[in-house]
């Protein structure tokens, strides 16, 4: 069944699926948002920033896509045959993939390479979207892969609490949910947030550390909008 699920065909069959999934979720969501202004202050300048949400998040967070306007954007998404269907899911919902991982310190699968992308899209003022946890966990952990390129950036960084309600659980790694439609949903930002681009090896592992706690409190937040 898992071979099968990796075809090429089925991977693309499942591509559009999904897409048309959420573009039903999308229309049809009711959102709650907190901080939002910030975010959009950010989004309306030309610099470019990195925003951040935990991999178990992937579905709300694509179908809060209109938040983003017309701002050019980027999704980092592994290179494994796994987060192919969800790769060209995103590229059929207009946000442009990067495939690659720089989960631990750049050192996941293409790396190297998904990171000078990465940076090429902060640079040229689109946003950098990437789950700090990903592409395998452990969950809600944040790797240093993703705050070593907010201090070789220098730009801002957002962070994402997502929830839905009714959803979908997953029982995968990261306890994914996928919004039904007609539903609530809340988004929680925390932003901006900065790193110097001359932090050392302590000022690296003290923002990571920093901006994990927010993110989970981020999540916890947009959780307790929605209720029990």
């Amino acid at each position: 069944m898992k071979g099968l699920l990796r075809h090429p065909a089925v991977q693309a069959a499942l591509g559009w699926i999904i897409a048309g999934y959420i573009e039903l979720v999308i229309a049809t969501l009711r959102w709650r948002m907190e901080n939002l202004e910030p975010a959009r202050a950010a989004l309306d300048g030309p610099d470019g920033l990195i925003a951040l949400f935990w991999h178990g998040r992937i579905v709300p967070a694509i179908a809060c896509r209109p938040v983003l306007r017309d701002k050019p954007r980027k999704v980092m998404i592994s290179l494994s045959r796994d987060g192919q269907f969800i790769a060209l899911a995103a590229e059929r919902l207009g946000i442009p993939t990067i495939r690659g991982s720089t989960g631990r310190g750049g050192a996941g699968k293409g790396g190297a390479t998904a990171f000078r992308q990465a940076m090429g899209v902060v640079a040229s003022g689109g946003v950098m979207i990437m789950t700090p946890d990903g592409p395998r966990g452990p969950k809600e952990v944040m790797q240093v892969g993703p705050v070593q390129l907010a201090r070789a950036c220098g730009r801002p960084v957002f962070l994402m609490g997502l929830a839905a309600q009714p959803a979908i659980r997953l029982g995968s790694w990261d306890g994914g949910r996928v919004p039904l439609p007609f539903g609530r949903a809340a988004l929680v930002l925390v932003g901006p947030l900065s790193l110097a681009t001359d932090a050392d090896d302590a000022g690296l592992e003290a923002a990571r550390a920093d901006w994990q706690a927010r993110l989970i409190a981020a999540q916890a937040r947009a959780e307790a909008l929605l209720g029990p």
